[in-house]
């Protein structure tokens, strides 16, 4: 198998963001790395350090969302070096939140760091929180 680019790697991770919102983490979950410093700060509060706690967090978010329907992102900024890269975006959903009985519009600054392991790109740290400035887009 050959390893994908960045580019590339970001199409995946836009094709797995939306499971959280539709109560699965499975897509999202491949894409972190398994070493012992990959974290997790989401808008559920605190920050995951370690697989065990990151994956907890993953499956929280997952309970915490239902009936999701992804709106777009809005890509701020994206660098790739030799062995790591980030990205920077803006993420807008539709979804149900907790015990919500109606979907609600929702815009999540998200900062993303990768790193390359064995020669794949893996998700290292992922930083999310709401913003309630953001107007909702509708196009990816």
């Amino acid at each position: 198998m050959i390893a994908p680019s960045f580019d590339e790697e970001i199409d995946r991770y836009h094709q797995a963001v939306p499971g959280i919102m539709q109560g699965d983490p499975a897509l999202i979950k491949e894409l972190y790395s398994r070493l012992a410093d990959v974290s997790l700060a989401n808008p559920l509060g605190g920050i995951a350090h370690g697989w065990a706690q990151v994956e907890a967090r993953l499956d929280l978010a997952a309970r915490h969302y239902s009936e999701g329907t992804l709106l777009g992102f809005d890509t701020i900024s994206s660098y790739a070096a030799r062995d790591t890269a980030y990205l920077v975006e803006l993420e807008h959903f539709r979804a149900k939140a907790g015990d919500g009985t109606v979907a609600e519009d929702f815009t999540l600054r998200a900062t993303s760091i990768f790193r390359r392991e064995e020669g794949f790109w893996k998700l290292v740290h992922r930083h999310s929180d709401a913003t309630a400035h953001a107007p909702a887009r509708h196009a990816n």
